[in-house]
């Protein structure tokens, strides 16, 4: 199983709206698992989707990542790529960037210990970082990422219209 942590803009989340309407959110990074399959078909797992859970990874491509051809380049997506045995023994975070400018909570903070390795306390940025040369893992454009996980030959014309 992979871990991948995604930078920019996503459709089908659980952003607690009441219409039923596909809201577009812009995220500095949100993390999914990737279940690559022996079968035909890769499984994503994501906790906030409105998406089935878990969600094929064709469906989930076309309705959550989408093409970047309708966002600005700033916003074109990347996903980091970590095992998920090595991201469970690396990642560590003291829950800092879950602070506003004055130290205190943006939101309460989950009712577990802080993730913490004996080489760190706080990582989080080495994780979330789309620069190949820092931290663990692999960096994708999403294209490539969609490409090389999913079924489906040709990923444009699977989202025409969209």
């Amino acid at each position: 199983m992979e871990m991948s942590l995604l930078s920019g803009c996503f459709w089908q989340q659980n952003t607690r709206h009441s219409n039923s309407q596909a809201v577009l959110l812009q995220q500095d990074y949100h993390v999914i698992l990737l279940h690559v399959s022996s079968g035909e078909q890769n499984f994503i797992y994501d906790l906030d989707t409105v998406l089935p859970f878990p969600c094929p990874f064709d469906v989930y491509s076309v309705e959550a990542f989408r093409l970047d051809d309708s966002l600005c380049p700033e916003f074109h997506r990347k996903i980091r790529m970590i095992r998920a045995d090595l991201y469970l023994k690396t990642f560590a975070s003291d829950r800092s960037h879950m602070r506003d400018a004055n130290g205190k909570w943006q939101k309460p903070p989950p009712p577990y210990p802080c993730i913490e390795t004996a080489d760190s306390k706080m990582n989080l940025d080495d994780f979330i970082s789309m620069n190949p040369k820092v931290g663990w893992g692999s960096v994708f454009t999403l294209s490539d990422f969609v490409h090389r996980f999913g079924s489906q030959t040709d990923y444009r014309y699977s989202l025409e219209g969209q």
